[in-house]
């Protein structure tokens, strides 16, 4: 076991994100040990973006929360990035789908998908 444990002062998966995600893990028959990857990179209207993606579980080095009853993986330098954050998700037609609320940004555009730190 490479990766470690995180706690909910990484990232806190809000109830409607936690809901979905289950759906969505075991529809893909990742149930069991599946995790939603949240990785920072670069790009966006501001400069970081997250890229988000659902994997088998944690790799070497990846810190992994379990938070509202799901998983959240993320790469050590993703994660100076994200600390703090909440994980919300909206069926909002316009700015639906998973976002990250992240109070280390300083600059944050109005698609809640980039930011700059």
């Amino acid at each position: 076991m490479d990766y470690k444990i995180g706690n909910e002062t990484l990232i806190k998966v809000l109830p409607s994100a936690s809901s979905r995600l289950r759906g969505l893990l075991e529809k893909q028959g990742r149930a069991e040990n599946g995790a939603l990857r949240i990785a920072v990179v670069g790009g966006g209207c501001s400069g970081l973006q997250y890229k988000m993606d659902l994997v088998d579980g944690p790799a070497g080095r990846d810190i992994m929360v379990i938070s509202s009853d799901v998983r959240v993986v993320i790469d050590p330098k993703s994660a100076l990035f994200v600390t703090g954050s909440e994980l919300d998700f909206s069926d909002d037609l316009q700015q639906g789908g998973f976002k990250v609320t992240n109070p280390n940004a300083v600059v944050t555009c109005s698609c809640g998908e980039s930011f700059s730190a």
